[in-house]
């Protein structure tokens, strides 16, 4: 971990975990000298009560992203699906050109929406029916699929299931979080062409074919020696055949393999293509009009969820390498969060959003990496790689625990990663350290 302060040196921030504000610290980075900007920033959603979400970053903040940034550089910049628009409105007023959106798709997220039903018969009085007892679910769960904390207290325990009589039974007051947004824009070219500028700067494009996903496989007919017989059109000998493979082109949706997400898509029973081309035969030294069959075999089999790029996240990854970190909760005191409810999982900060019948305000597990909004390594790999060359500069002026960090290691890329949370840059030094050491992968 570097501290930052007014002296620090660009060179110095190369391949470091940088302890500061990443406004202050982009000040002293050189300019046009980072490849791509990669991260996970503030959603401005206030999410768990943490001081650092209050507000999505401000333009000031991009626009020194962009004076670092090479010209042609991208930028890709998570968002919430609430806040997205002032996500992408603030990138775009600081200089940027937005490019596109990416979708990523997961199956794990928890929703927070209060049951209004319930809430109306606490009002009113009235008794609830009890329909049913299930094993009650982990509210821990992380949207890249990971669960927060060891949460050993939940084996065995019940959820009761109640159903009230008022107009108001079944509504609630959100959807269940299922897509992150990721804006991608770039730094306008300073050349005429795209070509121009790769060849000045190395930036401009992304990296398409080592992005591709999975393989598509054409059989065409080779060359036929002469034709046999003594038909007008010949007759065929034995047919060769050849076999190419090639990826899909990656597309703007990303998703992470859950079964809630892939049963979402269309499932194919196979099916294979054949076309019937022109080509010329010899028969007895003369030349005959043929028929040559050419085409290519699909093996259009499973789901189409195969044609996008999945994201499966190790259920160790979040701690691996902070072993010999403290453990803490992500609702330990001081932290934001407090007490949260044992059913449900809302905060006892907003009592107002918590309508169980029994109220049971219990101190979450703790955890070493207690980052709460954790991304999967294997995401930001392929977000790196879309947008960076190997030997590239990568930087996450909002590194968090650093997984945009871990990818960049993985991948040959250089990275400057700023955190403002000295607490968190200790996890990010943790989780790079073990890739350093033993390699590992993760």
């Amino acid at each position: 971990m570097l501290k930052f302060t007014p002296e620090t040196k660009f060179e110095d921030m190369i391949n470091k975990v940088v302890w500061g504000d990443c406004l202050e610290v982009m000040k002293n980075i050189q300019g046009n000298s980072v490849d791509a900007v990669v991260t996970d920033p503030p959603y401005g959603l206030s999410f768990m009560g943490k001081k650092w979400d209050y507000d999505v970053p401000s333009q000031k903040i991009w626009e020194e992203c962009l004076m670092v940034l090479k010209p042609g550089g991208y930028l890709l910049s998570f968002a919430g699906t609430r806040t997205q628009h002032r996500m992408a409105v603030n990138i775009e007023d600081a200089g940027f050109e937005i490019r596109d959106m990416i979708a990523w798709v997961y199956g794990s997220g928890f929703p927070k929406s209060l049951d209004i039903g319930k809430a109306v018969d606490k009002l009113q009085g009235n008794e609830r029916e009890v329909v049913e007892e299930k094993e009650q679910r982990n509210p821990y769960i992380g949207s890249d699929g990971m669960q927060f904390r060891d949460a050993p207290d939940y084996a065995g325990k019940k959820e009761v299931i109640t159903k009230g009589t008022s107009e108001w039974e079944g509504w609630g007051t959100a959807l269940k979080p299922a897509l992150e947004p990721i804006t991608v824009a770039r730094k306008p070219l300073s050349e005429k062409t795209v070509a121009e500028n790769v060849l000045k700067w190395g930036t401009g494009g992304i990296n398409i074919d080592k992005c591709r996903i999975g393989t598509t496989t054409e059989i065409h007919a080779k060359s036929s020696e002469a034709a046999k017989g003594n038909g007008i059109y010949g007759e065929w000998g034995e047919m060769k055949t050849e076999t190419k493979n090639y990826g899909r082109f990656p597309a703007n949706l990303i998703h992470d393999g859950s079964d809630e997400v892939v049963s979402l898509f269309p499932i194919s029973n196979g099916s294979q293509t054949t076309k019937v081309g022109k080509t010329y035969g010899e028969n007895d030294g003369r030349s005959y009009l043929q028929t040559k069959p050419h085409g290519v075999n699909i093996n259009d089999y499973g789901s189409a969820a195969r044609f996008f790029y999945c994201a499966k996240a190790s259920k160790a990854e979040r701690n691996m390498g902070c072993e010999g970190l403290e453990e803490k909760g992500i609702g330990a005191k001081g932290n934001g969060l407090g007490r949260v409810c044992e059913i449900c999982g809302v905060s006892q900060l907003k009592p107002e959003l918590c309508s169980c019948k029994v109220k049971s305000w219990i101190n979450p597990p703790s955890n070493k990496n207690n980052h709460p909004t954790v991304k999967p390594i294997a995401l930001m790999e392929y977000l790196v790689k879309l947008v960076s060359r190997e030997g590239a500069t990568v930087l996450d002026p909002f590194a968090g625990s650093g997984s945009t960090l871990v990818a960049c290691k993985k991948l040959g890329r250089n990275y400057i990663g700023i955190e403002k949370e000295e607490e968190y840059t200790k996890i990010a030094e943790a989780r790079i350290e073990i890739v350093k050491k033993e390699n590992r992968l993760f």
